[in-house]
């Protein structure tokens, strides 16, 4: 029987067959004070605390110069193809160096910004990059990096790039450089040095050449580098523009809180309004005041978020305290959006826009290997289909499938759920150095398994109601049981461990919870030694790994960890468990994680 392949409502769309940087920056011969379609002269990026703006025309000159710095700098002396790793919260020097990158031909590793010095040991080594730039915020984390891995101190600072807290080299404010940071080279250094009169080409069949590379954390606790080439990401921004609200030129504005180094902030903050000719204005992390206030202060139209932030749009007092009567939409992805939080905040914030036009929260859907965006909800259906992902975006095939095995054998019926097989142009080329991964997750036709299970209504509109895979989805971020339980498993009065997600509705996402066997029973035979080992487990977790890895959902002593026949943890009855443990009470409270 022939596979129920499901398509757009949307017509499909070309897509160039070029670089990114060609497809952003292009100039027409008889007007180069155009760029990608828009006046040279528009603002671009906005550094929201010191106002410092980059136009499209600074833009491109200075990702011209970087490029040029990078190619002939004595320390750096980069060649096409070369890798070099971004280690930084979100500023104004992010765009200048991914772009600088690409138009040198380097590929691109976009690393979290709270990892620590192993995590980014890991990466840095994994995806081969010789080069990285850091803020001055994350030099320790990288030296320590450095250290372990075994690179002479003298090797280790020829390797690094500075992005400074000052933005002179923009126009903006000086700071002091800080002790640790004294004597390294820093960006300015590098767009010193001349400019390039052209970047590196990927026409024709060099647009199937890897660009990013963002790691994906599978179940087997080993995070992979998803290999995105400048075709994926070309495709993604031509099919988002079909259905994402419409970003208008001097109307509209772009609040960049997501983290850059995630792919969902890259391509949708950092690529996606350059080609509307929409500013984005950034801060470097989510911070409530913050948040409010930038709002205010540039008039911002549409916002970027997670659902977590929705949770503090629905109850902080500066929701009350700023005018956010410009606010158009607020777009979240990354993880379930649940139809009481939507309802909650849209009721509030259209409250303070006191009737000054609409205002609506969309959903999406995607994944790092699907570069990112597969599924939007259309402005129009914001409400009739709250709790969708919306529809398939053009130029995408999809199937659901039954099979547990997810060999694709059974279609889903209408109305039924299935996992989502997704095919088409946005599909990442593979996982880095993984062959194994990649055959287990692209089938030989091009079907990428996303692990996550969906229903499709007769109108043709998403909702993912499960997933396969056993990843733990906090605030967006990929947290997979395996490698917590790897990294518990050291810990020495640890015999056996298993680390599943329990909701937590007060903060909008999944907690990481551990159950622990302790090796030695007798020392925890009472619940005042329970509790105190407990406690103790998630402070030594949270010394040893990032933000969003800490064991938030609380840590719990079993005597047995529930296992099948062949050895594999039964995560289901641990969730049942952790159910009745609670008992109607949220994870995310204070008093609760003291209890446990």
């Amino acid at each position: 029987m022939a596979p129920r392949l499901y398509t757009s409502p949307v017509p499909s769309q070309p897509i160039p067959a070029s670089s990114i940087f060609t497809h952003l920056f292009a100039s027409p011969p008889h007007d180069p004070n155009t760029i990608g379609g828009f006046p040279a002269s528009t603002p671009a990026f906005v550094d929201a605390e010191s106002r410092t703006v980059l136009t499209r025309a600074q833009t491109k000159h200075f990702a011209l110069c970087l490029a040029y710095g990078l190619k002939h700098h004595l320390d750096v002396n980069a060649k096409r193809g070369d890798v070099v790793l971004v280690f930084s919260q979100n500023s104004l020097s992010w765009p200048v160096a991914l772009f600088g990158s690409v138009a040198a031909g380097l590929r691109c590793t976009l690393a979290n910004s709270a990892y620590t010095p192993k995590e980014l040991a890991f990466q840095y080594s994994d995806s081969g990059a010789r080069l990285l730039f850091t803020s001055e915020e994350g030099l320790a984390t990288v030296l320590a990096m450095f250290k372990l891995l075994g690179v002479d101190a003298a090797e280790a600072r020829r390797r690094i790039v500075v992005l400074e807290a000052a933005l002179e080299w923009a126009g903006g404010p000086s700071m002091p450089r800080t002790a640790l940071g004294r004597g390294l080279k820093t960006l300015a250094d590098l767009l010193s040095l001349g400019k390039v009169q052209e970047e590196e080409r990927f026409d024709g069949r060099d647009t199937h050449e890897t660009v990013y590379l963002c790691y994906s954390s599978g179940t087997t606790g080993k995070p992979k580098g998803v290999e995105t080439t400048h075709q994926n990401v070309i495709a993604v921004l031509e099919i988002v523009k079909t259905t994402f609200p419409k970003l208008s030129v001097g109307t509209d504005s772009v609040l960049g809180i997501l983290p850059f180094y995630h792919i969902y902030g890259a391509v949708k903050l950092v690529h996606f309004p350059w080609t509307s000719g929409t500013p984005v204005v950034i801060q470097p992390r989510f911070d409530p005041e913050k948040f409010c206030a930038a709002i205010e202060r540039y008039k911002i139209t549409h916002a970027l978020i997670v659902p977590p932030v929705l949770v503090v749009m629905a109850r902080h007092p500066a929701v009350d305290k700023y005018d956010i009567s410009s606010l158009k939409s607020l777009f979240s992805g990354a993880a379930p959006l649940g139809a009481a939080l939507v309802k909650q905040v849209t009721e509030r914030v259209q409250r303070r826009k006191g009737g000054k036009g609409e205002f609506t929260i969309l959903q999406g859907y995607g994944l790092t290997e699907t570069s990112p965006t597969t599924h939007l909800l259309p402005v129009p259906d914001a409400i009739r289909k709250v709790g969708s992902i919306g529809v398939l975006l053009p130029n995408l095939q999809a199937r659901l499938l039954v099979d547990g095995d997810g060999n694709g054998d059974v279609e889903a019926k209408e109305g039924e759920p299935g996992e989502l097989w997704i095919r088409g142009p946005t599909i990442m080329k593979g996982y880095l150095n993984n062959p194994a991964a990649t055959k287990d997750s692209i089938t030989p036709d091009g079907w990428f398994k996303t692990g996550d299970i969906a229903v499709r209504d007769n109108e043709g509109y998403y909702y993912i109601v499960d997933r396969r895979k056993e990843l733990i989805k906090y605030k967006g971020f990929q947290v997979p049981p395996a490698e917590l339980e790897s990294l518990l498993l050291t810990h020495p009065d640890i015999a056996d461990v298993a680390v599943i997600g329990v909701y937590s509705a007060k903060e909008a996402t999944e907690l990481p919870r551990a159950y622990v066997v302790h090796a030695h029973p007798e020392q925890v035979k009472t619940e005042a030694a329970k509790a105190a080992f407990q406690q103790a487990v998630r402070k030594w977790t949270k010394e040893r790994v990032a933000r969003h890895k800490q064991l938030r959902g609380g840590v719990v002593v079993i005597d047995v960890i529930p296992k099948s026949a062949a050895g594999k943890i039964l995560r289901r009855e641990l969730r049942e468990r952790a159910k009745t443990e609670l008992a109607g009470r949220d994870p995310g409270d204070a008093d609760v994680k003291a209890k446990l």
